[in-house]
């Protein structure tokens, strides 16, 4: 009885995994490779006129190559925003667990305060102005640095918790000092759980829209997500455009989970299997 209600379970999940992802999925990738007359349908049927090379072509080279100057600004923060985020949620995750003191119960606090509390758009904006960074890339990599850190301190701590004292211990009793004893002896020790840092959030700094569109406006600023309205007018959409360029921007994000998605689940889960 167990067996064939598992089983059915089981079916049930891959049926649900392939509506919610593998349907819509394919429904870009079908429109992609359409004319923009048939594209304009929006029907789920095989085109007449496989045409995908040329609109990829036509994608890339809208707007003066917009999409690839995006591509370009979307690494540059991905990569930024990540490398940062990772570094200090380490660190803290490190700190927290390792040396609390009567700051720790606040700084837990300010770590809880950001994934609950949601972003404000407008003091952020005038924060931003007053240090001389709206409008520029490294006022939103701090951006998404600041509102990636919480998630990411909490996973770095609950790992750093399975790491023994005792090897804290004989690097002090070796002569190491604070960064040394981080940096040599702790940090490579968090790779299961610093992929899964970089995975996720490298993913949700990619796919993001809302924050370069309020803290980074400006053509030539345009990140990937943004480059969606391209194809969009008050009297007109090309859609075989449109989806083409959600294709293109959909890529990255998927190759790297499929890649990493046991080091994701490993990384989630260690923490609390150890512990």
């Amino acid at each position: 009885m167990r067996t064939a209600t598992r089983y059915w379970l089981g079916t049930a999940a891959i049926l649900a995994f392939a509506v919610v992802f593998i349907v819509p999925f394919l429904f870009i990738l079908i429109t992609a490779m359409k004319t923009q007359q048939e594209a304009g349908l929006l029907e789920f049927t095989w085109p007449t006129q496989i045409v995908l090379l040329d609109n990829l072509r036509e994608a890339l080279a809208a707007r003066d190559f917009i999409l690839i100057i995006a591509f370009i600004n979307s690494t540059i923060l991905t990569v930024s925003s990540v490398a940062i985020m990772v570094i200090m949620a380490a660190m803290v995750g490190f700190v927290l667990q390792r040396r609390p003191s009567r700051w720790s119960g606040y700084v837990n606090f300010l770590v809880l305060a950001g994934l609950i509390i949601p972003p404000a758009v407008v003091p952020t904006i005038w924060v931003l102005q007053g240090l001389g960074l709206f409008r520029t890339m490294p006022g939103l990599i701090l951006v998404e640095v600041a509102y990636g850190l919480s998630f990411s301190i909490l996973l770095f701590r609950a790992f750093i918790a399975t790491v023994p004292r005792e090897l804290d211990e004989a690097a002090i009793i070796d002569g190491a000092g604070p960064l040394r004893l981080f940096f040599r002896v702790i940090f490579p020790l968090l790779r299961p759980v610093a992929v899964t840092v970089v995975v996720v959030q490298s993913v949700v700094v990619f796919n993001d829209f809302t924050h370069p569109l309020y803290f980074l406006p400006g053509e030539q600023n345009a990140t990937v997500q943004l480059t969606l309205y391209n194809f969009q007018s008050q009297y007109e959409t090309q859609y075989n455009l449109l989806f083409t360029n959600i294709l293109l921007i959909t890529i990255p994000p998927l190759v790297m989970y499929l890649f990493f998605n046991r080091q994701i689940v490993a990384g989630m889960t260690a923490g609390a299997i150890k512990g």
